[in-house]
């Protein structure tokens, strides 16, 4: 019981799908209702006795013309084939068959099964009357003005609300992503000042630190300059370790962002290039620190990006040798290789004289400094290798390609920078491709009204050649007697056409009893050919003889 019960309820749900609103449920059967009595009326009015099926079965077509478009297609062309009483649900069936099936060839079917049915039951129904190209040219008509027409234009109507959808759905999502890029260009630029703070101020806190330091130990100044170089000292370490504290909460609130790609033109020599590593070095030699420069090789250019690593790298290293190795001798090396720039810095073990200096305090490190470095060169298609020598000092070295990437990083910022100014990216090139709905529907329209158009030029041909075939003139009738033989009557007769004809069968005087008779419209001498007057022409055969040749006024 209970899968029938599942059964059931899913085939409802499928029949009619909801949600059935009170609102909606009211609206639904009012509008069966008056598809049903339209339906009705119309059956009425053509004096036939399938007023209330058809309306019934109006009405239920209508309630499922959501669940089963393209069922309720073929059963109201079926029905409009045989009636005019739904002929309006026509119309509506082909509306929601063209707005809810979206498979272009189950449409197409559908539609073309409709058709066969109208045409096949027009055919059942008037063939005996009418001749069949004529029921054919008249249902495709017909069916593609009352079924076809109002299908492209819903269509049209679903496609284009689906796109808008689709466009909405992606505006939306641009919004989105524009603001995650917005939030990532504003990490990346905290990272970039806190590598640049940890740098550069790091790297002056540094000096300042190694420098007082060595004024402390001076013994050419008083107990009160001591002290106070002293308190210069702490201060400056002090410094040193909030420094350090507001870069980690740089780095960690963005982390996973890598640095920004610095490549515009002229930051390098604003910040210091390899043409700045000379000064460092002066800036580097404290009392008691001997600092050396060697520059080995050929001197090459370097792209802005590469040369700005190559001065941070060795700005980084002389922080270090001065924090973890104050008063080491320190050597710095920079060597044009073929095919890179490899930057060098070395210090041995720092003098225990120096290192055991009363006060010094514990190292001031934040533990980002080499990470840094190792991204900075990495950015830029390099590498960085920095560990301890065998003579228990230190070694960072660094290797930087001349070219680097500069042209792909400074692209990438570029275009993160305009998304991030308020600028939308660049739309996906399928899109030019997109179907256009309209475009379509237009065709679709176009092939409609041409064929429609086809069919009432082959309809007007038609009627005047059928007109033609259903007349006789008054001489072709009076050189006729009673008593000639079929075969030469007909050769004298028109093919004739019942269409035309069909009105003539009731009027005129009784036929000759086991005759077979044809009818034609008589077209007098002086009246022109007009096939629309009343004089009637009657040719009875009976035994393949004409036996009656009678003309009258038809009444009908």
């Amino acid at each position: 019981m209970e899968a029938i019960a599942r059964a059931w309820s899913t085939a409802v749900r499928t029949a009619l799908p909801g949600p059935w609103r009170p609102r909606r449920v009211v609206g639904e059967a009012v509008a069966a209702l008056l598809m049903g009595a339209l339906a009705a009326l119309l059956e009425l009015a053509a004096a036939t006795d399938l007023a209330v099926p058809f309306g019934l079965a109006v009405a239920a077509l209508w309630l499922l013309r959501r669940g089963f478009p393209a069922t309720v297609l073929v059963l109201t062309g079926t029905l409009a084939g045989w009636s005019l009483g739904p002929f309006p649900l026509l119309v509506c069936a082909g509306w929601v068959a063209g707005a809810r099936i979206g498979r272009v060839w189950r449409l197409v079917g559908a539609f073309v099964l409709s058709y066969l049915m109208f045409s096949m039951f027009g055919m059942l129904k008037d063939g005996a009357s009418y001749s069949p190209k004529l029921i054919i040219g008249l249902s495709l008509g017909i069916f593609l003005v009352f079924a076809g027409l109002p299908a492209l234009y819903s269509r049209y109507r679903a496609q284009r609300r689906a796109l808008l959808d689709a466009l909405r759905e992606r505006n939306d999502q641009l919004v989105r992503e524009r603001a995650m890029v917005v939030h990532q260009a504003r990490l990346r630029e905290r990272h970039r000042i806190a590598q640049d703070m940890h740098d550069s101020l790091g790297h002056q806190l540094a000096l300042i630190s190694v420098h007082s330091g060595a004024l402390e130990v001076d013994r050419t100044l008083s107990d009160r300059q001591r002290e106070a170089v002293g308190v210069l000292r702490q201060a400056a370490v002090a410094a040193m370790r909030e420094l350090r504290e507001v870069v980690g909460v740089l780095h960690d609130e963005s982390t996973a962002v890598p640095p920004a790609v610095v490549g515009a033109p002229g930051a390098a020599g604003s910040r210091g290039g390899v043409d700045g590593i000379e000064g460092l070095v002066e800036s580097s030699r404290a009392p008691g620190t001997v600092v050396e420069l060697c520059v080995e090789g050929e001197r090459r250019p370097l792209a802005a990006a590469v040369d700005h690593a190559a001065y941070r790298i060795v700005q980084e290293a002389l922080t270090n040798a001065h924090k973890h190795a104050p008063g080491a001798p320190i050597a710095v090396a920079l060597r044009y290789e073929p095919d890179a720039l490899v930057v060098e810095v070395t210090n041995p073990r720092a003098p225990e004289l120096v290192g055991a200096r009363s006060g010094a305090g514990p190292v001031v490190s934040g533990g980002q400094g080499l990470t840094g470095l190792r991204e900075r060169a990495r950015l830029v298609g390099g590498m960085v290798h920095a560990g301890p020598t065998p003579e228990q000092g230190f070694r960072l070295a660094a290797v930087l390609p001349y070219e680097g990437a500069e042209a792909e990083g400074a692209a990438a910022l570029t275009a993160e920078e305009e998304w991030a100014a308020g600028g939308l990216p660049p739309v996906d090139g399928g899109q030019d491709g997109r179907r256009r709905p309209a475009l379509g529907c237009a065709a679709g329209v176009g092939a409609v009204t041409l064929i429609v158009a086809g069919l009432v030029a082959w309809g007007v041909v038609a009627f005047v050649r059928g007109a033609s075939d259903s007349t006789v003139r008054q001489s072709v009738y009076d050189q006729i007697r009673v008593g000639d033989s079929r075969g030469e009557v007909l050769k004298q007769l028109p093919p004739g056409n019942d269409f035309f004809t069909s009105d003539f069968q009731s009027a005129g005087p009784p036929r000759p009893e086991d005759s077979h008779c044809r009818w034609y419209s008589l077209a007098k001498e002086g009246q022109g050919d007009s096939w629309s007057d009343d004089h009637v022409a009657r040719f009875c055969f009976k035994g393949g003889v004409l036996v009656e040749k009678v003309e009258y006024t038809s009444k009908g």
